[in-house]
């Protein structure tokens, strides 16, 4: 866990070298993302050029430190970033090409009254004092290379790819006025993510194959963050999930 503020330097995260009195030579010391799950918390307090370098090393996997390339683990490397979408001031927010090396974006709210007392309940048990671990990273690496084996037909690939240039081209599917409430479109990560989601919502429901449903249930978590809405679809109330329902009805499900 990697606790983000503006005083964060990109040698915190990533690693630096530091000069070793005993040896007389400088060493390599990795920093806290050369880890199999990193957490960012609040990562819109950090200053750019430090997001800079996390993200890099997202997409990169690998990171020079005094002329030698350090890689990530190879077996599991997933980053988890929070941010405070109340308090704007002294953030830095990520731009949007930064937010779209991110799969999924999940927004939280308030829990309800029966969640909030689950979680009193947990915090008088004292099982949140002492955690277990329930599943081993061999395990992760396995459902890893099954995932990979997930069949996805060409009809469902299509959908994906009409799915994603809706959002480039959103008077050729939705026509009106919905032509006109796009910012920016969804990259082509965003086919890629949404592949890859797809292949593990139908693994979890113990399928082998892809079904149109299973990338619909990832719609939102997918695009969110990828599609900026402009002006005129904040003066119409139109939301970024309101314009995503709008691409998934206009286009027919194989």
């Amino acid at each position: 866990r990697i606790q983000c503020t503006p005083d964060l330097l990109p040698s915190d995260i990533v690693g630096t070298q530091v000069y070793n009195d005993k040896t007389r030579e400088f060493e390599t010391v990795l920093g806290p993302a050369f880890a199999n799950f990193v957490l960012l918390d609040e990562i819109n307090r950090s200053s750019a050029k430090t997001q800079s370098a996390m993200l890099e090393l997202m997409q990169e996997r690998q990171a020079t430190i005094g002329g030698v390339t350090y890689k990530v683990p190879d077996n599991a490397f997933m980053v988890i970033a929070t941010q405070n979408p109340i308090e704007q001031e002294g953030t830095y927010p990520l731009s949007e090409a930064q937010m779209d090396r991110f799969m999924f974006k999940e927004t939280l709210m308030y829990p309800s009254a029966d969640e909030e007392k689950q979680i009193l309940d947990l915090m008088e048990s004292g099982i949140l004092e002492q955690p277990h671990r329930v599943v081993s990273l061999e395990n992760v690496m396995q459902v890893q290379q099954i995932a990979k084996k997930v069949f996805v037909a060409d009809a469902v690939k299509s959908y994906i790819a009409l799915l994603v240039e809706a959002t480039r081209f959103p008077g050729r599917f939705m026509g009106g006025k919905g032509a006109d409430y796009v910012k920016m479109a969804a990259s082509p990560r965003a086919s890629i993510s949404l592949l890859a989601a797809a292949k593990t919502t139908a693994l979890m429901n113990g399928r082998a194959y892809v079904i149109p449903e299973d990338v619909k249930a990832n719609r939102y978590r997918v695009f969110r963050h990828r599609i900026a809405m402009n002006y005129s679809a904040k003066v119409d109330n139109i939301t970024v999930e309101q314009f995503i329902d709008a691409i998934f009805e206009g286009i027919p499900t194989p």
